[in-house]
């Protein structure tokens, strides 16, 4: 079966930064879609960022997008999403999604789910 196993998050001071990965296994990773997600409590799951199965990446939600990147290792079947300049609004819980072929930017666009990883930013 699928299983997206994301790591990396932590408790960090605002200003600082954390490198989020995520191990996919159980699909053809080469041709799927992966995404960043991030869920603040009492709040909806949004967008991150994004990047299609040939490596191209659609644009970052524009309250991260200058801080975070996000890329790819086909042959590690992994995705990363580099955060720099954290800030305190960034505290989520961060999960990695996945679909085939091209992101899309909205959770229902997405087929598998991680459980994803806590991210706290203190000020």
């Amino acid at each position: 079966q699928v299983q997206l196993v994301e790591s990396g998050g932590g408790l960090v001071q605002a200003g600082d930064s954390l490198r989020l990965s995520c191990a996919a296994s159980g699909l053809t990773f080469s041709r799927s879609a992966m995404a960043w997600f991030r869920q603040a409590p009492g709040k909806e799951r949004e967008f991150v960022g994004g990047i299609n199965w040939v490596g191209n990446i659609i644009p970052m939600a524009d309250s991260v997008k200058d801080r975070f990147t996000i890329s790819r290792d086909n042959d590690k079947a992994t995705v990363v999403l580099q955060m720099n300049t954290l800030k305190p609004e960034d505290t989520a819980r961060y999960y990695c999604a996945a679909r085939q072929f091209m992101p899309g930017r909205i959770p229902a666009d997405y087929d598998y789910w991680g459980q994803g990883t806590q991210v706290t930013v203190s000020s």
